[in-house]
């Protein structure tokens, strides 16, 4: 008799198991229900390892949000003078958005607009084929690249107000929203120092606030006619000065007044990597919707988490889901980082990959 109950159980248990995963993964989704990862996309000869990691290392740790940065690493069609040496196909593109589709996981591409045109002493493929885009002419790229420098160039940045500039960035936006079957696109946005210049001859006395306000704005409305969503890093929204939080994860060059002059449908991503700041609720309290971003400290990842968690319980309903969760970055190679994920090469204990996989097991206690 007690044989029969314990068999009875056990196939009772058997059954159940897949409505307790259901809850347990409704559980999840209430508590932090975006959990990202932002990460470079890989070149062509890795993108099968890349769909491997995305089906191991990504969905099986419950991660729903993938951010690719693209860039110039696509094989465009509408300009294909803007391709980089290494960049995908539409084939190999088609790779990985089966790989997400199949795992229910989100993908939005992204390439940088208005600032981040440069790295070091060399321009991006933007700049390099339509240098008349760029808002600094006059700046000249060094030969070996040092910061500080007495030209204060950290990353160069297009002209907003030159009008062909628009006709290219839109025409390469669509078409990775397009081919990445996208229901948004991440313009980036981050780190601008350089915006209305007092030597340009279009953007000279332009407030700059407004000046990014507006390049935002143009974006969002771009992607709204075909019912996207624009998504944008946040640093450049916050007062460094007041906060005290500095001129790079915050701005010093008064375009924190824009927070208040874009629409609140853009979603903004929210990186801290020095500190767990609280800023996510400043975001909300705009009325936008927000992702916190870690980056190389499992600690401070881990508090953001607790943070997250902490925002969205005790907030009002009109706050709470604007809190929409974590985003984790990368900003190294994607084939360096999974092979640091997977132990294959050795991680430092303050990395991306360890922070990565300190989220994951974050992840894992909440479910």
């Amino acid at each position: 008799m007690k044989r029969i109950l314990c068999v009875h159980s056990l196939m009772i248990c058997l059954m159940l198991l897949p409505f307790w995963g259901l809850k347990a993964q409704e559980k999840l989704d209430s508590i932090i229900p975006v959990r990202g990862l932002c990460i470079g996309a890989p070149l062509p000869n890795a993108v099968d390892s890349f769909v491997t990691f995305i089906d191991q290392g990504m969905a099986a740790k419950k991660i729903n949000l993938l951010i690719l940065q693209v860039e110039y690493r696509y094989q465009f069609k509408s300009h294909p003078e803007l391709a980089d040496s290494a960049a995908l196909s539409e084939a190999d593109v088609k790779k990985i958005v089966a790989a997400c589709r199949k795992n229910h996981i989100r993908l939005i591409p992204q390439i940088n607009m208005l600032g981040h045109q440069s790295w070091a002493n060399k321009p991006n493929m933007l700049l390099t084929k339509y240098p008349q885009f760029d808002e600094t002419p006059w700046i000249k790229m060094p030969a070996v690249y040092k910061w500080p420098n007495a030209d204060s160039l950290y990353c160069k940045s297009y002209c907003p107000l030159l009008p062909e500039v628009h006709k290219v960035v839109f025409d390469v936006m669509d078409e990775l929203v397009d081919v990445f079957e996208s229901d948004a696109f991440h313009a980036g946005m981050d780190e601008v120092f350089i915006i209305g210049d007092d030597r340009c001859p279009r953007c000279a006395h332009h407030d700059k606030s407004r000046l990014f306000a507006d390049e935002v704005t143009a974006f969002r409305d771009h992607l709204a006619k075909r019912n996207k969503e624009l998504w944008i890093w946040g640093d450049r929204l916050i007062d460094g000065r007041t906060t005290g939080i500095g001129e790079w994860e915050a701005s010093y060059n008064d375009t924190w007044r824009a927070v208040d002059m874009i629409p609140k449908d853009v979603v903004i991503t929210d990186w801290h990597y020095d500190r767990a700041d609280k800023t996510a609720v400043y975001f909300a309290m705009k009325g936008l919707r927000v992702l916190t971003c870690p980056w190389k400290n499992p600690g401070y990842a881990v508090q953001q988490i607790k943070d997250m968690e902490n925002f969205r319980t005790n907030s009002t309903p009109e706050m709470r889901d604007r809190f929409l969760g974590i985003l984790e970055t990368t900003w190294s190679s994607p084939a360096q980082f999974i092979r640091e994920y997977y132990g294959e090469i050795p991680a430092k204990e303050i990395s991306p990959a360890n922070t990565y996989k300190a989220i994951c097991n974050e992840f894992a206690k909440l479910n």
